[in-house]
């Protein structure tokens, strides 16, 4: 089966730093511990404040599972949007070549 990275990257207003840091923190114990997922978020080396969050998969079908958000996941996302620069969001999805 194909391992699947997921990104997703995004720059958040400078203002609102810390209000993210301590979300990101309450996202990322949610869907590691909760939820079992291989999540994590990083910071752009020499881009202040652009950041990447990147999910890993086993298999494409675990992938496809993705979008099964639940409420709390609704609400982090509710409070993540206004966070980000502009809302824009870049997402790439890798697949492994076997």
């Amino acid at each position: 089966m194909a391992k699947v990275i997921f990104t997703i990257s995004y720059e958040i207003h400078p203002e609102k730093r810390e209000e993210y840091l301590a979300l990101m923190r309450q996202i990322k114990n949610y869907l590691k511990v909760v939820k079992g997922r291989d999540y994590s978020f990083y910071e752009i080396k020499g881009k202040k404040n652009n950041f990447s969050e990147v999910f890993q998969f086993p298999s494409l079908d675990e992938y496809n599972n993705l979008e099964d958000h639940d409420e709390q996941m609704t609400d982090f996302v509710g409070r993540l949007e206004p966070l980000i620069l502009n809302g824009k969001m870049k997402y790439t999805t890798l697949i492994e070549l076997e």
